[in-house]
């Protein structure tokens, strides 16, 4: 009785397959590259990330893809989109680190499979050394902040957590989160609104500084650590709104006015300098260079807001910092003159290993996610040379970035894909500072993500492990407004 009984279930288990299972058949073949999104044709990407899922556009009734390695070694999908096994995936790229991996499709469509032409995935021999990215998803408005947190993402799965979300703190809107290095125990954001605040949060202990100070005349925003852990850098910004009432432009930010100064943690003291704290010039977005003994950061002559925005033109100087002594140079440096070529330069990110420093380049002002004409550049810190990055550039906002810890990761905001939301792209960098096409941060069923995910992706970074930050006692102390006070370096 019991061999009958299994028998019947294998039969059933075998017609259940036979059911779920719609292998290609009477195969057409074409000559064009399959029409699937996101674009992951000729990408190159690290071991260990996420399976690179993809759908097809257009209508499609199912796939059935193969990715086969170098080695010989192949996984399989088949379904309504690509959706491969997470342990096999990952076994697959392991095993072909530096290789190529040859994919093919075969659609059904109006009851016809159609294979079409192979194209390959690129294996980088370069690690990716992070556990996975960290940024802001907010609805792109402009005053009400909605909905909106910080969170993080596992690079490894599609797994996302909250590091803190608004929606414990009403009306607040977290913002310009930064780790030394990537590496997230030592933590800083900053909180806008009614309980604002600058959040320090280093090896697990916690502390709120005053969001204004008379001493800054503005918010501490923008931060940047020091390669010791021992600074942090920031600017103060009295940022402003201004809308734009022609067809293609939205929304214009500008500051009346910006200093840069650099914070010390252990003794909450504002370490200042009248170089960085010009009456005529705003400084802004300040960030060290590797070995900690520069600051880097943009400036520009100030203009009438909002009557002159268009002359808000940003260039990259630099002036020496003694860590030893928290004391600056005796001068600045124009680093790279964006003004003499009639643009403006923003979002400055030195690569960690001391050769490049990244940029993004547009017509004028900083704020570069609402400039269609935005794209990257890279200066080569050696020769002084600088080149818009071909590579990786596209139509559309390209906007801010970071790099990773080695160096040769990048991450970015772009809105190319459909020009309203800022969506996460990784790129690799080799030896001679060459980028790879960019590729979409993987989701599970990446269609039905992206068309109903209606925010967008900001200020992204890279972290070294998991944000070990508690959300729930966090919001009690912003709302407790329990303040720490900052002062002058005496």
């Amino acid at each position: 009785m019991t061999t009958l009984r299994n028998c019947l279930f294998a039969f059933l288990g075998g017609l259940l397959l036979m059911a779920c299972s719609d292998e290609p058949q009477n195969v057409q073949r074409s000559d064009e590259l399959p029409p699937i999104f996101p674009d992951y044709t000729d990408v190159t990407i690290p071991v260990g990330i996420a399976p690179l899922n993809f759908n097809m556009r257009g209508d499609c009734e199912r796939m059935d893809v193969v990715v086969k390695g170098a080695d010989g070694s192949e996984v399989h999908a088949n379904g309504a989109y690509a959706d491969f096994d997470e342990d096999d995936w990952h076994a697959l790229l392991e095993s072909n680190k530096g290789k190529d991996l040859t994919v093919t499709v075969c659609a059904k469509s109006e009851g016809n499979w159609t294979q079409y032409r192979d194209f390959s995935i690129h294996v980088s021999p370069y690690a990716l050394d992070e556990w996975g990215l960290t940024y802001r998803r907010i609805a792109p408005g402009y005053e009400v902040f909605s909905q909106m947190g910080l969170y993080q993402r596992d690079l490894s799965t599609f797994d996302e957590y909250e590091i803190i979300e608004n929606t414990r703190i009403p009306g607040q809107c977290v913002n310009c989160h930064s780790a030394r290095q990537t590496d997230p125990e030592q933590f800083v954001f900053h909180v806008r609104g009614e309980h604002g605040a600058t959040m320090f949060q280093q090896q697990g202990k916690r502390e709120w500084l005053k969001a204004k100070s008379d001493l800054l005349g503005g918010s501490m925003v923008y931060p940047y650590w020091h390669p010791s852990g021992k600074y942090c850098a920031f600017s103060t910004n009295q940022t402003r709104q201004g809308f734009h009432v022609i067809s293609g432009e939205r929304i214009e930010v500008f500051d009346l006015s910006s200093d840069v100064f650099v914070y010390n943690p252990e003794t909450h003291e504002i370490l200042t300098d009248s170089l960085l704290s010009t009456p005529d010039w705003s400084e802004n977005t300040p960030v060290f260079s590797p070995d900690g003994k520069t600051l880097y950061y943009m400036t520009c002559r100030q203009q009438d807001y909002p009557a002159h925005y268009k002359q808000e033109q940003y260039n990259l100087c630099k002036v020496g910092f003694d860590p030893e002594t928290g004391t600056y140079g005796d001068h600045v440096d124009t680093l790279f003159n964006a003004v003499k070529m009639g643009k403006s330069l923003t979002w400055p990110r030195p690569s960690y290993d001391g050769k490049y420093i990244l940029f993004t380049l547009m017509d004028y002002g900083y704020f570069s996610v609402w400039h269609e004409e935005s794209e990257q550049w890279l200066l080569d810190l050696a020769t002084g040379e600088a080149r818009p990055i071909d590579e990786i550039n596209a139509p559309g906002a390209d906007s801010f970035h970071n790099w990773n810890v080695n160096s040769h990761w990048v991450v970015f905001t772009s809105r190319r894909d459909n020009g309203l939301y800022t969506q996460l792209f990784l790129t690799s960098v080799d030896d001679q500072g060459r980028f790879t096409k960019p590729f979409l941060l993987p989701q599970r069923n990446p269609k039905d993500y992206y068309d109903k995910t209606f925010y967008s992706f900001n200020t992204p970074d890279f972290t070294k492990t998991k944000v070990d930050f508690d959300s729930r006692s966090a919001a009690q102390e912003i709302l407790s407004d329990q303040r720490v006070a900052t002062k002058a370096k005496e």
